[in-house]
C-alpha cells in the first residue's frame, strides 16, 4: 500500500476506533438525502459507495436497490469491520477494503457511483476519478458531495485540524477532474443543510455559532457526471 493510503489508512481506522464511522449519518443525513432523491435509484442498480465508513449510507443505498448490489469501499480496514458487523443481515451489500486509486472491481459494472465526505482526502483525486469512471458501465453516473470546497470560506479553517493531507479545490476545478477523467454533462450545485444552528457553539470547528449558520447557508458542494 502506498504511504499516502497508509496515512489515511491509520488516521480513519483512528476514527474507527473513536466511534466516528457511526455518527457521520447524524452529521451527514440532512445534505445526503436529497442527493439520493437527484440520483433517482432503480431498484437494480449496482451502486458504489466510495468512502464507506461504517455503512450508513450502504444501508440507506442498499432500501431503494433492493433487487441490485450495494459495494461499500473504504480505505480503513476498521471501518470495514465494523461495516460488516452492522449490516450482516443485509444480503446485497458487500464491504470490501480498498481505495479509489485502485478499486478491487471490475471495470462496467456499476450503474451509480457515489462518495460523501471522503474525495477531498484522495490522495490523488484525478486518478480517483478515473477508476470510478472505470468500474461505472455505460451511462452510469458518479455523484460527490463535499463540505470541504474552496467556494465555501466558512470551512478554510478546518485544515489546520487535519492529521492527513487534503485538497480544497474550488467547485469547478472539481467539475475539470471530472470532465478529464472521461465525464459528460457534468454540472455542480449547492446542497444547502437545513439543520438548524445552536445559540452557542462550543466546537472545534468553527469560530462560533454565527460561522456555523453562515457555512450551513453556503451548503455542501455537489458535483456529477454521467459516462457516455
Amino acid at each position: 500500500m502506498p504511504a499516502s493510503n497508509e496515512s489515511l489508512r491509520s488516521e480513519f481506522n483512528r476514527w474507527a476506533e473513536d466511534g466516528r464511522g457511526e455518527g457521520m449519518e447524524l452529521d451527514h443525513l440532512p445534505i445526503t438525502l436529497p442527493v439520493l432523491d437527484l440520483m433517482q435509484l432503480q431498484p437494480t442498480d449496482n451502486v458504489l459507495d466510495a468512502g464507506c465508513g461504517a455503512g450508513w449510507l450502504s444501508r440507506l443505498l442498499a432500501e431503494q436497490v433492493s433487487e441490485g448490489r450495494v459495494v461499500g469501499m473504504d480505505i480503513s480496514d476498521e471501518m470495514i469491520r465494523r461495516a460488516r458487523k452492522n449490516y450482516v443481515d443485509l444480503a446485497h451489500i458487500m464491504f470490501v477494503v480498498g481505495g479509489v486509486d485502485e478499486i478491487p472491481w471490475e471495470g462496467n459494472f456499476f450503474d451509480k457511483a457515489i462518495s460523501v465526505e471522503s474525495s477531498y482526502y484522495w490522495p490523488d483525486p484525478a486518478r480517483g476519478l478515473r477508476e470510478i469512471f472505470r468500474v461505472l458501465r455505460e451511462g452510469g453516473s458518479a455523484w460527490i458531495l463535499i463540505n470541504y470546497y474552496r467556494d465555501n470560506p466558512h470551512c478554510h479553517q478546518w485544515a489546520r485540524h487535519y492529521q492527513i493531507p487534503t485538497h480544497l479545490l474550488l467547485a469547478e476545478e472539481w467539475a475539470q477532474l471530472f470532465r478529464d477523467a472521461g465525464f459528460t454533462d457534468v454540472a455542480h450545485r449547492r446542497i444547502v443543510d437545513p439543520t438548524p444552528a445552536p445559540e452557542t457553539y462550543t466546537g472545534l470547528w468553527f469560530a462560533d455559532a454565527a460561522q456555523l449558520r453562515a457555512f450551513r447557508a453556503e451548503g455542501a458542494l455537489l458535483i456529477h457526471g454521467t459516462k457516455r
